[in-house]
């Protein structure tokens, strides 16, 4: 069995991972940014006597990251994996999000993994062995607004594992993406239910469509216990495959991508508003429009 921090546990992929990876035998250290908002963890950990524990960390910063994992390594003696799951959203056109919200997403999603990364890969490097699994999205993969803030930091971290897997290879440290599609968490809620009052000050139209695109796919949003068993099935098979999408619409949504040229893809997104939502109807058979 593996020990393995997990960050971002309090809720979503991050909670789900780590009830999946306690049942299956692993010890999990369930990091989180306020361990208040984790009674269902606390909850389901006490009840099924999981090993299972529950640890403060912000990973926007520095000395937060590097004073929990040196505690978790001081107590565990070694880590076997790292999931990087922590991540926020922000929604808005390249205009409208200020530099400051750009700043933090990308504080979260790629800089939050990179402090985790630093603060494990000496010591999985020394022992020679690891595995190092970074939760992307759909949206590491395909650039459209109003997800562009969120879009940036998960491209950027897709490159950063490509990079870290050709680093660490030849000490036997896995590194995998993972590459969920809708699922259904707080975070993918939250898109769907935009205010009205601010999608009625949106300059673009794009809030709006994926907003109904949101919501049409709720009905066959992924579980995040999916997402959670692939995970599992990564640190437990130790397959040098790099990416892995997740879920009934991953591959549907990167084939579609791959059968356009760049520009098809930017006039895809450059649709009138009538022209989009026929256009989401016909490839997908999904009604944005009055989800």
């Amino acid at each position: 069995m593996s020990s393995v921090l997990v960050t971002g546990s309090s809720s979503g992929i991050g909670l789900a991972t780590a009830l999946v990876l306690g049942r299956a035998g692993h010890t999990v250290y369930a990091t989180m940014r306020n361990p208040s908002r984790a009674t269902l963890l606390q909850a389901t950990i006490r009840q099924e006597g999981l090993p299972v524990e529950i640890h403060e960390m912000k990973v926007d910063s520095d000395d937060s990251v590097t004073s929990a994992i040196s505690r978790i390594l001081s107590t565990a003696g070694s880590l076997d994996a790292l999931v990087n799951n922590a991540g926020i959203a922000r929604n808005g056109s390249v205009e409208e999000l200020s530099i400051e919200d750009f700043r933090a997403v990308m504080e979260t999603n790629y800089f939050g993994a990179l402090r985790c990364i630093h603060a494990v890969l000496p010591h999985m490097r020394e022992r020679r062995s690891g595995c190092i699994v970074n939760l992307t999205s759909l949206a590491g993969r395909l650039a459209f607004s109003p997800l562009v803030a969120y879009s940036a930091s998960k491209f950027a971290l897709e490159a950063l594992s490509e990079t870290l897997a050709q680093e660490v290879k030849p000490f036997d440290i896995h590194v995998a993406i993972v590459e969920p599609g809708v699922v259904d968490t707080a975070m993918a809620r939250e898109m769907a239910t935009v205010p009205e009052t601010t999608l009625s000050e949106c300059i673009y139209p794009h809030p709006h469509r994926i907003a109904g695109l949101f919501r049409a796919s709720a009905a066959t949003a992924t579980s995040p216990a999916v997402v959670a068993e692939a995970i599992r099935g990564i640190i437990e098979n130790k397959s040098w495959r790099i990416r892995y999408p997740v879920g009934l619409d991953a591959k549907p949504f990167l084939e579609w991508r791959a059968s356009m040229t760049d520009e098809e893809w930017v006039d895809w997104g450059a649709l009138e508003d009538d022209a989009w939502y026929q256009r989401v109807q016909n490839d997908f058979g999904l009604d944005a429009r009055n989800a």
